[in-house]
């Protein structure tokens, strides 16, 4: 487990001091993905660095399976550094070396035998989809190939904890992908704890089981990553949400005007599905018990998060006012999230 208990970095500079995080608790779990996220500048990689102690905080304590990493020095904190490894935006390779000569360069300094280091360069080669490119150096390599590089090479030595700071944002969507299922298979079969530090929503949807939203060094919502996109608190984190799980666009906007000129009558519904609520037919079931509503789609979609599923859809219910408000309570009963977001009147 890593722990922060009230953890603050200050910088002091001549202009001014710089609160880089501020009065950070936060607990991440054994083996699992967390995600970290913020936009440029809110303190998230000054944040992993603490837990490596390339960073030591002004206050509070950083604990690694109850360890207190800010004590350790020396020997002791070489060997703590060996369990963590870090995975960078833009790769960090070593250009003059091939594939398995950057993967071996940890082992070597580890002081591991050739045949040792080898056999570990062969394993885990095989293990990122690198067979083959061996002998390839990074300039003949492509930006996925680069950072399953230096994925590969994080894991050299074994570690317990996988840094990953803005892994993804060097690569174009469709390699994007490819290194999150990646990771989320690394993170399964070797069951090590990643720390996942983006400015994207989208990577903490697909591979994270809880999260943290960082603002100006500090953490304005954390929780269960299902649990962030249903209910966001913070305003910061309705605007990562908002923009991940196709909020109201321009376009969306315009068919409701164009609905609501029509048919000036009845109601615009958001309805928020999760789990097994995405399944099922509730809106189906809804009509045949309400058989005189009538209904149009406007806008649909469902993302899978590492909690389960997560669906939007934007109605429009039509029909007398009193049959309307059944409606809404029959979905309310279903426990699906449902939202007014436009009303016209009533029949």
């Amino acid at each position: 487990m890593i722990e922060f208990k009230n953890v603050s970095k200050i910088y002091h500079t001549r202009e001014n001091t710089i609160t880089a995080v501020d009065q950070v608790s936060l607990k991440i779990e054994a083996g699992e993905i967390f995600g970290i996220v913020g936009y440029s500048g809110a303190g998230k990689s000054t944040l992993v660095r603490l837990i490596n102690n390339l960073e030591k905080p002004t206050s509070g304590e950083v604990l690694i399976d109850g360890d207190n990493i800010t004590e350790l020095s020396g020997k002791a904190l070489r060997q703590r550094r060996q369990n963590i490894g870090m995975i960078f935006q833009h790769f960090n390779l070593l250009w003059s070396r091939t594939v398995r000569d950057n993967i071996e360069f940890p082992l070597e300094l580890k002081g591991l035998s050739k045949a040792e280091r080898q056999q570990k360069a062969d394993e885990l080669i095989d293990l990122v989809g690198l067979k083959g490119r061996e002998t390839a150096y990074p300039s003949e390599l492509s930006g996925g190939q680069k950072q399953r590089v230096g994925i590969a090479r994080a894991l050299a030595n074994d570690p317990e904890i996988l840094l990953c700071d803005e892994a993804t944002s060097a690569l174009d969507p469709a390699t994007t992908e490819e290194v999150l299922e990646l990771l989320l298979q690394i993170n399964k079969r070797l069951h090590i704890t990643m720390v996942v530090i983006t400015h994207e929503m989208h990577v903490v949807r697909k591979i994270c089981q809880h999260m943290a939203v960082m603002d100006a060094g500090a953490i304005v919502e954390q929780g269960a990553v299902l649990d962030v996109f249903r209910h966001p608190q913070a305003d910061l984190t309705k605007e990562f949400v908002q923009d991940e799980v196709n909020p109201e666009t321009e376009e969306t906007e315009t068919v409701v005007s164009e609905l609501l000129a029509q048919v000036p009558d009845g109601l615009i519904l958001k309805l928020t599905f999760h789990g097994e609520q995405a399944k099922l037919p509730i809106i189906s079931e809804m009509l045949k018990r309400f058989p005189a509503i009538e209904l149009n789609i406007i806008e649909g979609n469902i993302h899978q998060t590492q909690g389960g599923a997560l669906g939007n859809l934007y109605l429009q219910l039509i029909g007398e006012k009193p049959l309307l408000d059944e409606g809404v309570h029959f979905l309310n009963q279903m426990h699906v999230d449902t939202e007014v977001i436009r009303s016209a009147g009533s029949k």
